[in-house]
């Protein structure tokens, strides 16, 4: 009978517990990062052709949910609404193929949402942050609405002008603090090896 530690984890060689086995792979969170770093400044140098390429992927996700929903419409036939999943594939179809036939235009409109739904997220946060009185939260869900909502006054305040290049540049430095996230990652992963 073998003995196995109270954790779960077997004592048989190869079968290391999860953070061993990440231990044993910090190279490859280290090779995600500069990844990520590298793509998030060819997006920050280019930010129109990332606005681009962000709004073409943009719209193959939303035809693949409009199909989605069209199939599952008509799959779900005995259902009285079905016909309401697939009027909303085909809207959602419809706007996934303008995104292809006109990514520039279509990128003025995410670009307005984007900002309209960053402002009104603001302000609702710190709005709930003004309620919690006593709460170690308060400031900080303050300060997040705040930032937010000016963010998102800033982009509704340059719309439409900054349409070809605010996703662009929102996507570039996601990617370079998302890239840094993973290279202390790796680095934290490593110096406990």
């Amino acid at each position: 009978m073998t003995m196995q530690p109270q954790s779960g984890f077997s004592l048989v060689p190869g079968h290391l517990p999860p953070s061993e086995k990440l231990r044993a792979k910090w190279g490859w969170f280290m090779g995600m990062g500069i990844a990520a770093v590298a793509a998030g400044l060819i997006a920050l140098a280019i930010t129109e052709f990332a606005t681009i390429a962000s709004v073409l992927t943009i719209g193959i996700f939303v035809v693949l949910v409009g199909v989605t929903e069209i199939v599952l419409g008509f799959r779900a036939r005995g259902w009285g609404r079905a016909i309401y999943w697939e009027l909303s594939g085909l809207l959602y179809v419809v706007a996934g193929m303008f995104a292809w036939a006109e990514p520039a235009e279509a990128s003025l409109v995410i670009t307005l949402l984007l900002g309209a739904g960053l402002l009104a997220t603001g302000v609702v946060r710190a709005a709930m942050g003004f309620r919690l009185h006593g709460s170690r939260l308060r400031g900080p869900l303050i300060l997040s609405g705040i930032v937010t909502a000016v963010l998102g006054l800033i982009i509704v305040t340059g719309w439409p002008g900054n349409s070809l290049f605010v996703i662009g540049l929102l996507l570039g430095i996601e990617l370079v603090f998302s890239g840094v996230n993973w290279i202390f990652f790796g680095l934290r992963l490593r110096s406990h090896t």
